[in-house]
């Protein structure tokens, strides 16, 4: 592969978010003019039996016998993955191809998703992912499993999808005066991904000096001249105030820094990352 070469990429693993990670990947793609790659990987590790601890118990012939069936199950259930998992990237690939996508890239690995995402990552301009995937798609009170191992292993901006496709109108940046916050102004200032959207600049942060922060930063954003820009200061825990300020003014996504603070600051206070990534109900774009 060349690693020049950048793409969007869409997360795909047939769970009922991965219609909505196509189309939101396809918005992306429209926007910033570059290639569109679907990926599904097959991970082998979690799903394998142990073919090795057996019951001593049993006679050699038996153990030998049972040990071929089990590695002719394993053989079967390879080919079944595989086969699911080219269903998966043709049923992508269609709704992709539906909503004006003619020539999506489709790619198929065996191994987890953040090793093949870490060996991947310098082509990747943006990521689309669920929130969930297809095995706790149920479980509404939480995030995927591997979501935020994910997110802190990538140094790129990742879409995390939550809800069916809406074109983004309006969008919100979750302001707090860190690098990771002005990396978001300066992004959404200069990048076509966001022209001619309504920006909201919405800081929940307590510090006095947030106060100018914000200023300098809505002032950025209304050099770029082809957004309306709104600012807002918001009071209260800033994951709730912020997915209520979303909800209030309509907005569609939200930009925002992931994981500004250190792995002891999130131990003990809890990321605000995660806690976003539970409560919002719009999607979100996260940078590092």
């Amino acid at each position: 592969m060349n690693n020049d070469k950048q793409m969007v990429f869409a997360c795909v693993d047939g769970s009922s978010l991965s219609e909505a990670v196509c189309d939101y990947a396809v918005w992306v793609v429209r926007r910033i003019d570059l290639p569109l790659k679907l990926l599904h990987t097959i991970d082998h590790h979690h799903e394998k039996g142990e073919l090795i601890d057996l019951s001593g118990s049993i006679g050699i012939d038996s153990r030998d016998h049972l040990l071929e069936e089990m590695a002719s199950h394993e053989q079967q259930q390879n080919k079944l993955r595989l086969q699911k998992g080219k269903s998966i990237l043709q049923a992508a690939k269609q709704r992709v191809i539906q909503d004006g996508i003619d020539d999506p890239i489709t790619c198929l690995r065996h191994g987890s998703l953040i090793d093949s995402l870490i060996e991947l990552e310098s082509n990747i301009r943006m990521l689309a992912i669920g929130v969930r995937g297809k095995v706790h798609e149920n479980q509404t009170g939480q995030i995927g499993e591997k979501l935020e191992s994910l997110i802190r292993s990538l140094h790129r901006p990742i879409l995390v999808v939550c809800t069916e496709y809406r074109s983004p109108e309006r969008i919100m940046i979750a302001y707090d005066g860190s690098e990771a916050a002005e990396k978001a102004v300066e992004m959404v200032a200069h990048s076509s991904l966001y022209k001619g959207l309504e920006c909201h600049l919405v800081c929940a942060e307590k510090k006095a000096s947030a106060e100018g922060l914000l200023e300098k930063a809505a002032e950025k954003l209304k050099k770029s001249g082809d957004k309306e820009i709104f600012t807002a200061r918001l009071a209260g825990k800033p994951e709730e105030k912020l997915c209520e300020y979303q909800e209030a003014h309509n907005i569609d996504l939200t930009v925002m820094g992931a994981f500004t603070h250190t792995r002891i600051h999130d131990l003990l206070l809890g990321s605000f990352t995660v806690k976003m990534l539970i409560k919002s109900k719009k999607p979100l774009l996260l940078l590092r």
